[in-house]
Protein backbone atom coordinates (compact mmCIF):
# COMPACT_ATOMS: atom_id res chain seq x y z
CA UNK A 1 0.00 0.00 0.00
CA UNK A 2 1.50 3.50 -0.50
CA UNK A 3 0.08 5.72 2.26
CA UNK A 4 0.56 9.85 2.33
CA UNK A 5 1.18 11.33 5.63
CA UNK A 6 0.74 15.18 7.01
CA UNK A 7 1.39 15.60 10.29
CA UNK A 8 2.38 20.00 10.58
CA UNK A 9 3.96 20.05 14.09
CA UNK A 10 6.76 18.18 16.01
CA UNK A 11 3.98 15.84 18.17
CA UNK A 12 2.18 15.21 14.64
CA UNK A 13 5.98 14.20 13.76
CA UNK A 14 6.36 11.56 17.36
CA UNK A 15 2.85 10.27 16.54
CA UNK A 16 3.57 9.86 12.96
CA UNK A 17 7.00 8.15 13.05
CA UNK A 18 5.07 5.64 15.41
CA UNK A 19 1.98 5.19 13.33
CA UNK A 20 4.68 4.67 9.93
CA UNK A 21 6.41 1.54 12.47
CA UNK A 22 3.81 0.06 13.17
CA UNK A 23 2.03 0.11 9.64
CA UNK A 24 5.37 -1.44 8.08
CA UNK A 25 4.93 -4.04 10.39
CA UNK A 26 1.23 -4.92 9.04
CA UNK A 27 1.86 -4.22 5.76
CA UNK A 28 5.90 -5.15 4.23
CA UNK A 29 4.95 -3.32 0.88
CA UNK A 30 4.34 -0.12 2.45
CA UNK A 31 5.75 3.15 0.95
CA UNK A 32 5.42 6.29 2.40
CA UNK A 33 5.34 9.93 1.44
CA UNK A 34 4.90 12.71 4.24
CA UNK A 35 4.64 16.01 5.29
CA UNK A 36 6.70 15.57 8.70
CA UNK A 37 9.87 15.74 10.81
CA UNK A 38 12.35 13.90 11.66
CA UNK A 39 11.41 11.31 13.26
CA UNK A 40 9.08 10.04 10.43
CA UNK A 41 11.94 10.64 8.32
CA UNK A 42 14.24 7.87 10.39
CA UNK A 43 11.32 5.56 9.63
CA UNK A 44 11.93 5.64 6.02
CA UNK A 45 9.78 6.75 2.75
CA UNK A 46 10.09 10.50 1.61
CA UNK A 47 10.04 13.59 3.58
CA UNK A 48 8.38 16.23 1.26
CA UNK A 49 7.97 19.45 3.75
CA UNK A 50 9.29 19.61 7.34
CA UNK A 51 6.69 21.33 9.89
CA UNK A 52 9.30 23.74 10.64
CA UNK A 53 8.20 25.34 7.15
CA UNK A 54 4.75 25.19 7.84
CA UNK A 55 3.91 25.28 11.27
CA UNK A 56 2.60 29.08 11.95
CA UNK A 57 1.12 29.37 14.96
CA UNK A 58 -1.14 32.91 15.59
CA UNK A 59 -3.27 34.75 13.74
CA UNK A 60 -0.31 37.37 12.71
CA UNK A 61 2.00 34.81 11.73
CA UNK A 62 -0.64 33.10 9.73
CA UNK A 63 -1.29 36.33 8.04
CA UNK A 64 2.55 37.29 7.42
CA UNK A 65 3.23 33.70 5.70
CA UNK A 66 -0.20 33.68 3.78
CA UNK A 67 2.09 33.52 0.75
CA UNK A 68 4.35 30.28 1.87
CA UNK A 69 1.13 28.75 3.49
CA UNK A 70 -0.39 28.63 -0.33
CA UNK A 71 2.61 27.22 -1.63
CA UNK A 72 2.83 24.82 0.62
CA UNK A 73 -1.07 23.78 -0.22
CA UNK A 74 -0.35 24.33 -4.34
CA UNK A 75 3.07 21.69 -2.88
CA UNK A 76 0.95 19.07 -1.40
CA UNK A 77 -1.77 18.87 -3.81
CA UNK A 78 0.60 18.14 -6.79
CA UNK A 79 2.40 15.90 -5.01
CA UNK A 80 -0.24 14.00 -3.62
CA UNK A 81 -2.07 13.37 -6.79
CA UNK A 82 1.66 12.86 -8.20
CA UNK A 83 2.14 9.82 -5.52
CA UNK A 84 -1.86 8.55 -5.92
CA UNK A 85 -1.87 6.64 -2.63
CA UNK A 86 -4.43 4.02 -1.79
CA UNK A 87 -4.83 6.53 1.27
CA UNK A 88 -4.20 9.90 3.21
CA UNK A 89 -3.77 9.79 6.50
CA UNK A 90 -4.00 13.11 8.31
CA UNK A 91 -3.13 13.57 11.84
CA UNK A 92 -4.75 16.61 13.56
CA UNK A 93 -3.72 20.05 12.54
CA UNK A 94 -6.82 20.75 11.14
CA UNK A 95 -6.09 24.38 9.60
CA UNK A 96 -4.62 22.79 6.88
CA UNK A 97 -5.32 19.11 7.20
CA UNK A 98 -9.52 19.63 6.38
CA UNK A 99 -8.57 21.08 3.44
CA UNK A 100 -6.47 18.73 2.45
CA UNK A 101 -9.05 16.51 3.18
CA UNK A 102 -11.31 17.60 0.91
CA UNK A 103 -9.24 17.92 -1.98
CA UNK A 104 -8.44 14.53 -1.93
CA UNK A 105 -12.17 13.11 -1.08
CA UNK A 106 -12.68 15.33 -4.91
CA UNK A 107 -9.99 13.44 -6.51
CA UNK A 108 -11.13 9.96 -5.23
CA UNK A 109 -8.47 9.22 -2.67
CA UNK A 110 -9.59 7.74 0.05
CA UNK A 111 -8.95 10.12 3.95
CA UNK A 112 -8.41 8.25 7.50
CA UNK A 113 -7.66 11.06 10.39
CA UNK A 114 -5.19 9.84 12.87
CA UNK A 115 -5.90 11.94 16.31
CA UNK A 116 -8.85 14.09 15.39
CA UNK A 117 -8.53 17.66 15.56
CA UNK A 118 -10.39 18.86 18.91
CA UNK A 119 -13.63 20.02 17.34
CA UNK A 120 -15.55 19.15 21.34
CA UNK A 121 -13.73 21.94 22.30
CA UNK A 122 -13.98 25.12 19.19
CA UNK A 123 -15.19 24.94 15.95
CA UNK A 124 -17.75 22.03 16.68
CA UNK A 125 -18.80 23.18 12.89
CA UNK A 126 -15.89 21.51 11.67
CA UNK A 127 -18.03 18.07 12.03
CA UNK A 128 -19.59 19.18 8.87
CA UNK A 129 -15.91 18.57 7.01
CA UNK A 130 -14.88 15.62 8.84
CA UNK A 131 -18.18 14.46 7.88
CA UNK A 132 -17.93 14.89 4.17
CA UNK A 133 -14.12 14.47 3.68
CA UNK A 134 -12.80 11.96 6.09
CA UNK A 135 -13.40 8.54 5.81
CA UNK A 136 -12.23 6.94 8.73
CA UNK A 137 -11.71 8.78 12.20
CA UNK A 138 -8.81 7.23 14.32
CA UNK A 139 -9.31 9.04 18.07
CA UNK A 140 -6.91 8.95 21.50
CA UNK A 141 -9.38 9.98 23.83
CA UNK A 142 -12.03 7.88 25.07
CA UNK A 143 -15.00 10.64 25.49
CA UNK A 144 -14.47 11.46 21.98
CA UNK A 145 -16.81 8.34 20.92
CA UNK A 146 -19.85 10.13 22.90
CA UNK A 147 -18.90 13.23 21.15
CA UNK A 148 -19.27 12.10 17.76
CA UNK A 149 -22.00 10.18 18.31
CA UNK A 150 -24.32 12.64 18.77
CA UNK A 151 -23.51 13.68 15.38
CA UNK A 152 -24.17 10.05 13.89
CA UNK A 153 -20.31 9.57 13.30
CA UNK A 154 -19.26 6.41 14.42
CA UNK A 155 -15.14 6.41 15.00
CA UNK A 156 -12.45 3.96 16.27
CA UNK A 157 -10.70 4.83 19.26
CA UNK A 158 -7.88 3.16 19.64
CA UNK A 159 -6.06 4.08 22.85
CA UNK A 160 -3.86 6.85 23.67
CA UNK A 161 -0.41 7.51 22.89
CA UNK A 162 0.80 8.74 26.46
CA UNK A 163 0.41 5.38 27.82
CA UNK A 164 2.93 3.91 25.28
CA UNK A 165 5.53 6.52 26.35
CA UNK A 166 5.30 6.75 29.80
CA UNK A 167 5.35 2.91 29.63
CA UNK A 168 8.76 3.16 27.85
CA UNK A 169 10.39 5.92 29.32
CA UNK A 170 13.47 5.56 30.64
CA UNK A 171 14.91 5.10 34.78
CA UNK A 172 11.39 3.57 36.08
CA UNK A 173 12.57 1.67 38.60
CA UNK A 174 14.89 4.76 39.44
CA UNK A 175 14.82 5.15 43.45
CA UNK A 176 14.60 8.49 45.25
CA UNK A 177 17.93 9.14 46.18
CA UNK A 178 19.53 7.97 43.07
CA UNK A 179 17.69 10.85 41.48
CA UNK A 180 18.13 13.52 43.60
CA UNK A 181 22.13 12.21 44.12
CA UNK A 182 22.21 12.34 40.01
CA UNK A 183 20.70 15.88 39.56
CA UNK A 184 22.14 17.42 43.07
CA UNK A 185 19.40 17.68 44.82
CA UNK A 186 18.15 18.13 48.87
CA UNK A 187 16.97 15.38 50.37
CA UNK A 188 13.69 16.86 50.92
CA UNK A 189 10.14 15.59 49.14
CA UNK A 190 9.94 17.32 45.87
CA UNK A 191 7.03 19.48 44.19
CA UNK A 192 7.58 19.37 40.42
CA UNK A 193 7.18 22.43 38.96
CA UNK A 194 5.73 22.17 34.69
CA UNK A 195 5.52 25.55 33.25
CA UNK A 196 5.03 24.97 29.86
CA UNK A 197 6.87 24.43 26.83
CA UNK A 198 6.29 28.04 25.13
CA UNK A 199 8.01 31.18 26.37
CA UNK A 200 4.68 32.51 26.81
CA UNK A 201 3.45 30.02 29.08
CA UNK A 202 6.41 29.99 31.34
CA UNK A 203 6.50 33.81 31.36
CA UNK A 204 2.70 33.97 32.61
CA UNK A 205 2.85 30.61 34.80
CA UNK A 206 5.88 30.19 36.30
CA UNK A 207 6.51 32.99 38.45
CA UNK A 208 2.82 32.51 40.54
CA UNK A 209 4.08 28.81 40.67
CA UNK A 210 7.37 29.90 42.33
CA UNK A 211 5.10 32.20 44.81
CA UNK A 212 4.91 28.06 46.52
CA UNK A 213 8.24 27.89 47.41
CA UNK A 214 8.21 30.48 50.42
CA UNK A 215 5.02 29.24 51.67
CA UNK A 216 6.29 25.04 51.95
CA UNK A 217 10.12 25.03 52.71
CA UNK A 218 9.96 21.81 54.05
CA UNK A 219 9.85 20.62 50.20
CA UNK A 220 12.04 21.17 47.47
CA UNK A 221 10.96 22.80 44.00
CA UNK A 222 12.19 21.74 40.98
CA UNK A 223 11.49 22.98 37.30
CA UNK A 224 11.09 20.48 34.62
CA UNK A 225 13.54 22.78 32.06
CA UNK A 226 11.87 22.09 28.56
CA UNK A 227 14.44 20.87 26.37
CA UNK A 228 13.69 23.64 23.27
CA UNK A 229 14.59 26.67 26.10
CA UNK A 230 18.32 27.72 27.52
CA UNK A 231 18.86 28.14 31.02
CA UNK A 232 19.68 32.02 31.30
CA UNK A 233 15.80 32.32 30.30
CA UNK A 234 14.80 30.45 33.39
CA UNK A 235 17.14 32.30 35.44
CA UNK A 236 15.34 35.56 34.41
CA UNK A 237 12.32 33.76 36.30
CA UNK A 238 13.93 32.60 39.04
CA UNK A 239 16.24 35.26 40.66
CA UNK A 240 16.64 34.44 44.67
CA UNK A 241 13.75 31.78 44.59
CA UNK A 242 15.04 28.37 46.49
CA UNK A 243 14.61 26.34 43.70
CA UNK A 244 16.30 23.86 41.32
CA UNK A 245 16.22 23.12 37.33
CA UNK A 246 16.57 19.48 35.83
CA UNK A 247 16.12 19.47 31.75
CA UNK A 248 14.87 17.00 29.82
CA UNK A 249 13.76 14.55 32.72
CA UNK A 250 10.00 15.37 33.29
CA UNK A 251 9.18 11.60 33.47
CA UNK A 252 11.81 10.90 36.10
CA UNK A 253 11.44 14.49 38.11
CA UNK A 254 7.07 13.60 37.94
CA UNK A 255 8.19 9.64 39.20
CA UNK A 256 9.84 11.37 42.67
CA UNK A 257 7.46 14.26 43.48
CA UNK A 258 5.38 14.40 45.71
CA UNK A 259 3.04 16.67 43.89
CA UNK A 260 3.36 18.65 40.54
CA UNK A 261 1.63 22.15 39.70
CA UNK A 262 1.10 21.24 35.81
CA UNK A 263 0.17 23.92 32.69
CA UNK A 264 -2.84 22.53 30.83
CA UNK A 265 -1.70 20.32 27.89
CA UNK A 266 -0.68 16.94 27.67
CA UNK A 267 1.21 17.18 30.79
CA UNK A 268 -1.16 16.99 33.04
CA UNK A 269 -2.89 13.48 31.77
CA UNK A 270 0.60 12.17 31.93
CA UNK A 271 0.85 13.26 35.64
CA UNK A 272 -2.16 11.73 36.24
CA UNK A 273 -1.18 8.52 34.57
CA UNK A 274 1.94 8.57 36.77
CA UNK A 275 -0.21 9.09 39.83
CA UNK A 276 1.03 11.89 40.84
CA UNK A 277 -1.42 14.65 42.16
CA UNK A 278 -1.37 18.19 40.81
CA UNK A 279 -2.84 21.44 40.73
CA UNK A 280 -3.86 22.46 36.70
CA UNK A 281 -2.59 25.63 36.37
CA UNK A 282 -3.29 27.99 33.07
CA UNK A 283 -2.51 32.14 32.74
CA UNK A 284 -2.27 33.55 29.49
CA UNK A 285 -2.27 37.22 28.46
CA UNK A 286 -5.63 39.13 28.17
CA UNK A 287 -6.68 38.93 32.09
CA UNK A 288 -9.59 38.44 33.05
CA UNK A 289 -11.85 40.10 30.44
CA UNK A 290 -10.41 37.69 27.85
CA UNK A 291 -10.85 34.96 30.39
CA UNK A 292 -14.46 35.59 30.33
CA UNK A 293 -14.91 36.26 26.67
CA UNK A 294 -13.08 32.97 26.30
CA UNK A 295 -15.61 31.22 27.61
CA UNK A 296 -17.79 32.59 25.94
CA UNK A 297 -16.20 30.79 22.58
CA UNK A 298 -15.08 27.24 24.08
CA UNK A 299 -17.44 24.38 24.18
CA UNK A 300 -16.44 22.66 27.12
CA UNK A 301 -16.86 23.51 30.84
CA UNK A 302 -13.62 21.29 31.70
CA UNK A 303 -10.34 21.96 30.26
CA UNK A 304 -8.11 19.35 31.46
CA UNK A 305 -7.78 16.05 29.71
CA UNK A 306 -7.79 14.15 32.99
CA UNK A 307 -11.07 16.33 33.85
CA UNK A 308 -12.40 15.72 30.36
CA UNK A 309 -11.78 12.11 29.89
CA UNK A 310 -13.43 11.44 33.79
CA UNK A 311 -16.25 14.00 32.69
CA UNK A 312 -16.08 15.22 36.39
CA UNK A 313 -13.38 17.56 38.29
CA UNK A 314 -11.07 15.52 39.56
CA UNK A 315 -7.64 18.20 40.00
CA UNK A 316 -8.64 21.60 40.01
CA UNK A 317 -8.08 24.13 37.41
CA UNK A 318 -7.20 27.06 38.08
CA UNK A 319 -7.31 29.71 34.94
CA UNK A 320 -5.88 33.24 34.06
CA UNK A 321 -6.97 35.47 37.33
CA UNK A 322 -7.24 31.88 39.75
CA UNK A 323 -3.56 31.28 39.13
CA UNK A 324 -2.85 33.30 42.17
CA UNK A 325 -0.36 32.59 45.76
CA UNK A 326 -3.83 32.07 47.55
CA UNK A 327 -5.71 29.65 45.84
CA UNK A 328 -2.47 28.03 44.65
CA UNK A 329 -1.08 27.71 48.37
CA UNK A 330 -4.92 26.43 49.57
CA UNK A 331 -5.13 23.40 46.80
CA UNK A 332 -1.41 22.54 47.55
CA UNK A 333 -1.65 22.29 51.23
CA UNK A 334 -4.66 19.84 50.22
CA UNK A 335 -2.97 17.58 48.14
CA UNK A 336 0.24 17.53 49.90
CA UNK A 337 -1.54 17.39 53.75
CA UNK A 338 -5.54 16.06 53.30
CA UNK A 339 -4.46 12.25 52.57
CA UNK A 340 -8.15 12.09 52.12
CA UNK A 341 -7.82 14.53 49.57
CA UNK A 342 -4.84 12.81 48.08
CA UNK A 343 -6.71 9.34 47.81
CA UNK A 344 -9.78 10.54 46.22
CA UNK A 345 -7.72 12.05 43.26
CA UNK A 346 -5.38 9.16 43.44
CA UNK A 347 -8.48 6.59 43.21
CA UNK A 348 -10.16 9.09 40.07
CA UNK A 349 -7.00 8.79 38.26
CA UNK A 350 -7.20 4.61 38.28
CA UNK A 351 -10.59 4.92 37.10
CA UNK A 352 -9.23 7.21 34.25
CA UNK A 353 -6.24 4.70 33.06
CA UNK A 354 -8.70 1.84 33.28
CA UNK A 355 -11.15 4.33 30.51
CA UNK A 356 -7.35 5.36 28.74
CA UNK A 357 -7.05 1.38 28.47
CA UNK A 358 -3.16 -0.52 27.94
CA UNK A 359 -0.44 0.57 25.57
CA UNK A 360 -0.33 0.02 22.04
CA UNK A 361 -2.24 3.17 20.21
CA UNK A 362 -0.28 3.26 17.13
CA UNK A 363 -0.30 -0.46 16.87
CA UNK A 364 -4.19 -0.44 17.53
CA UNK A 365 -4.37 2.53 14.58
CA UNK A 366 -2.30 1.03 12.24
CA UNK A 367 -3.88 -2.49 12.25
CA UNK A 368 -7.15 -1.01 12.29
CA UNK A 369 -6.47 0.95 8.78
CA UNK A 370 -4.78 -2.33 7.22
CA UNK A 371 -8.07 -4.35 7.45
CA UNK A 372 -9.94 -1.50 6.16
CA UNK A 373 -7.92 -0.69 2.86
CA UNK A 374 -7.85 -4.74 2.23
CA UNK A 375 -11.79 -4.12 2.82
CA UNK A 376 -11.93 -1.46 -0.37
Amino acid sequence: MKYYIIAGEASGDLHGSNLMKELKLVDEQAEFRYFGGDLMKSQGGTLVKHYKETAFMGFLAVIKNLGTIKKNFTLCETDLLEFAPDVLILIDYPGFNLRMAEFAKKHGIKVYYYISPKIWAWKQGRIKKIKAFVDEMFTILPFETAFFKQFDYPIHYVGNPSVDGLSKRPNQDEDFNTFIKRNNLKNRPIVALLSGSRKQEIHHNLPEMLKMVAHFPEYQFVIAGAPSLDLDLYKGYIGDHDVSLVFDETYELLQQSSAALVTSGTATLETAIMNIPQIVCYKMAGGRLFFEILKLIVKVRLVSLVNLIMEKMIVLELLQHHVNEDELKAELQRILKDESYREAMLNNYEEMRRRLGGPGAARNAAQKMAALLKQK
